[in-house]
């Protein structure tokens, strides 16, 4: 499993380190660090813009992504009733073995990760979500302990039924925006650049601990 440590606004820069996942028969997944892809752009001929099919297209596009949404969402409600119930090979055959993990809190709470790896079977907190959010393959999760002390979030990313990054935030309020192309314009990339077009999620549970906590920006 991967480690890094987020920057104030969380685009995928930080410090890696390497935790193995122990499984349940006590033997090591091999750890490979995970590779970002761009998909690239899609031409305007591909949905048929400027023919009939054009709205029979976006419909289909939006129905996959309902879908997708759907399915993520269903597997990570999964892992964490796995969590709750501490079935170890139920948690593992949801996870990736070279699982990317992210953390941005006081060490004390790395909770989850004790529980993925099996480095501490006798951890006593436990994993209640309050709410529930899939965009597509992100899923953003979200809780706090029965004293209101302790606040987290969980951003998961879901790929072919199986997780393979989270992003664990504890007492720290989290705010969520999507970055978008826009073509035709000089930019960060071929063809274009990005622009954030706002606050698609902003967690409530940091708001409940009663304290002072700091703020981050993920961009999906």
């Amino acid at each position: 499993m991967v480690w890094r440590g987020p920057d104030p606004v969380d685009r995928g820069v930080g410090e890696t380190h390497h935790v193995p996942i122990k499984s349940q028969s006590s033997c090591i997944f091999s750890i490979t660090p995970t590779s970002s892809t761009k998909k690239s752009p899609t031409s305007s001929s591909e949905y048929g813009i400027g023919r009939p099919g054009l709205l029979q297209a976006l419909a289909n596009s939006a129905a996959s992504d309902e879908h997708s949404s759907s399915d993520s969402k269903r597997v990570i409600l999964a892992l964490y009733e796995a969590l709750r119930a501490r079935h170890v090979s139920a948690v593992h055959s949801l996870i990736a073995p070279d699982l990317e993990w992210w953390f941005h809190g006081p060490p004390a709470h790395q909770y989850l990760v004790r529980l993925l790896t099996g480095q501490d079977e006798s951890v006593h907190f436990d994993f209640a979500p309050q709410s529930a959010a899939a965009f597509g393959q992100t899923v953003l999760v979200e809780g706090c302990d029965p004293a209101r002390r302790i606040s987290w979030v969980h951003a998961w990313t879901v790929a072919n039924g199986i997780v393979v990054q989270v992003r664990e935030y504890f007492n720290t309020s989290l705010t969520v925006t999507r970055f978008a192309s826009r073509p035709g314009i000089t930019g960060s990339g071929p063809g274009g650049s990005s622009t954030r077009t706002g606050s698609i999620w902003e967690s409530r549970c940091s708001e409940r601990v009663g304290k002072s906590v700091p703020g981050l920006v993920l961009a999906l």
